[in-house]
């Protein structure tokens, strides 16, 4: 089985991020939304805290409680869409049910949106880039492999489905709850690689995947005794996997390196 190390190519990015970062005049400052108490957000937010913090980038973060008012956030979003000293602005998702995420993530200015989100967006979408990155890692060629991506969003299953599309890589998706476990165990062993990010602790077992599969996963719950885990549940899977993005330590650190990358090139247009 091959570990995707994800760390060592996060490094080479920041490395390099941390060097231009010293040539701009303003340094790049990014704004993020957090809505709500969720575990896996506020690691993520920590996460990308520290890395930016490491390179030279400043990072505020937007608290807002789990029964704020949408229009209070779209608020914030506006002020920080007309606020030129802040350079990228990102949306911590998942956002509690309540609330639009296509409406709130749409009214970032795309010039702004460093995740990637927006169809018009100025900037590749982070996770599915990061994503990309993995799959190449994977295998030379994906001209007969069947790919399929588990996920919790239609607004990212397109996303991923439409960036891969460009890269000439063919996937279809499933919307997790729209399919009960026992079915999952029906369709995923046919898959030659298996894309999944739920955020559900354990979710892909040894009964849910074939001999050789590749697995790219992109998921991460965040346990009681402070253990971090992805949606794979590694032990059961290890002796059939070829490949496999762990978590931590896969994609999460290059996701970050990727979004604070896009954060430079939106502070390197504002200097221009």
């Amino acid at each position: 089985m091959v570990i995707f190390n994800g760390k060592k190519e996060a490094e080479k990015i920041l490395l390099d991020l941390k060097k231009k970062i010293k040539r701009l005049k303003t340094k790049p400052k990014l704004a993020t939304i957090l809505v709500g108490e969720d575990r896996a957000s506020k690691l993520y937010i920590k996460l990308k805290k520290k890395a930016a913090q490491e390179i030279g980038i400043k990072v505020t973060v937007y608290g807002f409680k789990r029964k704020a008012k949408e229009r209070d956030i779209l608020q914030r979003i506006k002020l920080l869409n007309e606020n030129t000293m802040v350079h990228g602005i990102i949306v911590q998702l998942p956002l509690p049910k309540k609330f639009d995420t296509n409406k709130i993530v749409g009214k970032i200015n795309r010039r702004k949106d460093v995740d990637g989100f927006q169809k018009k967006s100025e900037f590749s979408p982070v996770l599915p880039l990061a994503i990309l990155v993995a799959l190449k890692n994977s295998t030379k060629s994906f001209g007969n492999k069947k790919i399929l991506a588990l996920v919790n969003s239609k607004i990212f299953g397109e996303t991923l489905k439409k960036f891969l599309k460009k890269a000439r890589i063919k996937i279809k998706y499933i919307l997790r709850r729209e399919v009960p476990k026992k079915k999952l165990k029906l369709k995923l062993p046919s898959a030659d690689i298996i894309i999944t990010a739920c955020g559900v602790p354990d979710l892909i077992k040894d009964d849910m995947v074939k001999k050789g599969v590749v697995l790219i996963d992109a998921g991460i719950s965040h346990l009681s005794d402070r253990k971090v885990v992805g949606d794979v549940d590694r032990e059961s899977v290890k002796k059939k996997v070829s490949f496999l993005t762990p978590v931590p330590g896969g994609l999460g650190p290059l996701t970050v390196a990727l979004l604070l990358k896009n954060t430079y090139l939106a502070a390197k247009n504002e200097n221009r």
